[in-house]
């Protein structure tokens, strides 16, 4: 009878023990789970706190004793390994409830020991009202004070998935949220032109965002918490939310000897095992292959570590099965906006030294005639050599998940520019346009590489010459113009741009804008047609506008709580 300890009863954890039991009904299967909790949907707990989940027992999938009467498992809650024994094969745990100690033996072992909230050692840290959120038992703690205190203001530290989400669900209970992020901007796995599209939700939602603004610690003064940032500003709020992010726990592995890596995390081959004998590692605990880059690396998502349990519980019960590594597919709710993405950015690609190109478009979500279109802005980064797709990131309100997953599979696949414009999409007016944003992203990308457009970026806006050696056409509407445009861009409406062409000077070039990119695309058409070279603008002026207020915004804002 194979022995099997697994340690942690989470999304890895579980989903080893269920798959494991799947396989071998004979295997003697014992669950160590620290928290009073197993199998709980971590990325859940915002969202009870906000009250879109009403029910606690909602956040929870299994119970020990479901568990047990489904799998045969036999899980114990508030039991923690404390050491591990790789020679002696087996584990000590501590039950946290009576103080026993006891050493239980095992065949096979598991590790399923998660991330845990970074906490660094700022003063006053320990203070009252300052949380972070990884169990059931932080939500309830949470959810505890803001029904007790009723806060009517707050601070998340952090401006990840879990701050972002921390920050909209305390927002609809009607507290005032600052969000205090030490880098440049939120949400780290997008480039930062489409995080602006992320700050401005988040401020047309009331929630202040702080960028560039190091927390240094907490204190308190008449009765009230205070948020001390460096330069010797103070946020005085009720409650705060300490969302810096996590780290691989993987204490018990490396006093065990274990070889670890990135930030301590445990090291796996692609089986999941560890360099110990018969001992598998998964989940937030473990260092992975980024599928795109190759390169070593951490990715705390839920669906990740879910596979992983899978492959690891296979080649504990026999089975050759293997882990390819992860891409970092993610989607976020914020407010009404949707937020995704899926491979590497433009800044990730820029830091390995991989060439790229990048197309940017702002499709609907579904036929234009069909009411209730929404835009999105999509950005997908492809190989310079081989057009390979190699990561997307989309912001909208609407069909965005279902964008990014078909991104997300052609990544998988290695699908180039070709394939994404040869997809057979399915299509009806309420759900999407005969030509989807996908195949339209690989039209794009086919036009850059076979020249038939050439593009200009947000970066190089500013650079352009305005002493007339070159021609700055905007071709909107006289309307759409007068409401706002770029300074030094004269105005010809694309329809009226064969009758005017010749006020244009054939021998400057063009930098062409419209509002999303289609039509000044069919002006450059155009102008290439009647001997001029022109450049189209990557994203229109909508996406441009987006960019440069967020970025003009975030210069004049100061550390002093003042909305910016």
């Amino acid at each position: 009878m194979n022995r099997v300890v697994i340690v942690g009863g989470v999304a890895g954890g579980a989903t080893a023990a269920a798959r494991i039991r799947r396989l071998d009904e004979r295997a003697e299967i014992t669950v160590y789970e620290k928290s009073g909790f197993i199998s709980y949907a971590n990325c859940g707990l915002p969202y009870y706190i906000g009250g879109e989940i009403v029910n606690a027992s909602d956040l929870t999938l299994q119970t020990p004793e479901s568990f047990f009467s489904r799998f045969r498992v036999d899980v114990k809650v508030h039991h923690e390994v404390v050491a591990i024994d790789t020679v002696a094969k087996n584990v000590t745990v501590k039950n946290l409830g009576s103080g026993e100690v006891f050493v239980k033996e095992y065949d096979k072992l598991i590790l399923s020991t998660g991330a845990k909230p970074i906490r660094p050692p700022f003063s006053g840290i320990d203070s009252e009202g300052i949380f972070t959120l990884r169990t059931v038992e932080d939500t309830l703690n949470i959810k505890k004070f803001i029904l007790s205190a009723s806060p009517a203001q707050a601070v998340v530290v952090g401006g990840g998935f879990i701050g972002i989400e921390m920050a909209e669900n305390l927002a609809r209970q009607g507290i005032s949220v600052t969000v205090v992020e030490g880098g440049p901007q939120l949400m780290a796995p997008f480039d930062s032109d489409m995080a602006a599209f992320i700050h401005g939700e988040m401020r047309r939602n009331g929630v202040k965002v702080m960028l560039n603004s190091m927390v240094e610690g907490f204190n308190k003064s008449e009765g009230r918490l205070n948020v001390c940032l460096k330069g010797g500003v103070c946020l005085p709020c009720d409650m705060a939310i300490l969302a810096i992010g996590v780290s691989p726990d993987a204490r018990i592995a490396q006093a065990a000897g274990i070889a670890t890596g990135i930030k301590g995390s445990i090291v796996v081959d692609d089986h999941m095992r560890t360099s110990a004998p018969d001992v598998y590692a998964v989940g937030d605990a473990v260092q992975i292959k980024n599928f795109v880059t190759g390169r070593d690396t951490l990715i705390s998502l839920a669906g990740p570590a879910n596979k992983q349990g899978r492959v690891a519980a296979d080649n504990v019960c026999g089975l050759d099965s293997s882990y390819t590594g992860g891409q970092g597919s993610s989607v976020i709710k914020i407010f009404d906006m949707t937020a995704a993405c899926t491979g590497i950015n433009e800044r990730t690609a820029a830091a390995e030294g991989i060439e790229v190109r990048k197309v940017i478009l702002s499709p609907l979500n579904h036929a234009g005639y069909y009411p209730g279109g929404r835009t999105m802005t999509m950005k997908v980064i492809f190989s310079a050599q081989d057009w390979r797709v190699l990561g997307a990131q989309i912001l909208g309100y609407d069909g965005v998940d279902k964008r990014i997953d078909v991104l997300a599979t052609a990544i998988r696949a290695g699908m180039t520019a070709d394939d994404l414009a040869e997809l057979d999409l399915a299509y009806a007016p309420p759900y999407s346009s005969a030509k989807d944003p996908v195949n339209m992203a690989g039209f794009i990308a086919q036009n850059l590489r076979d020249g038939v457009v050439r593009q200009w970026y947000y970066e190089g806006a500013d650079s352009l010459p305005r002493d007339g050696s070159v021609t700055l056409l905007d071709v909107r509407t006289r309307g759409e113009y007068s409401s706002g445009h770029i300074e030094g861009f004269i105005n010809i409406p694309v329809d009226d741009l064969r009758s005017q062409i010749s006020s244009l000077d054939v021998g400057k070039r063009v930098y062409v804008i419209c509002q999303s990119g289609l039509r000044s695309y069919i002006a450059a058409r155009i102008l290439e047609g009647n001997g001029f070279e022109a450049y189209n603008f990557a994203g229109g002026y909508r996406f441009y506008d987006t960019v440069k207020n967020d970025r003009v915004g975030a210069q004049c804002a100061s550390p002093c709580g003042k909305e910016n």
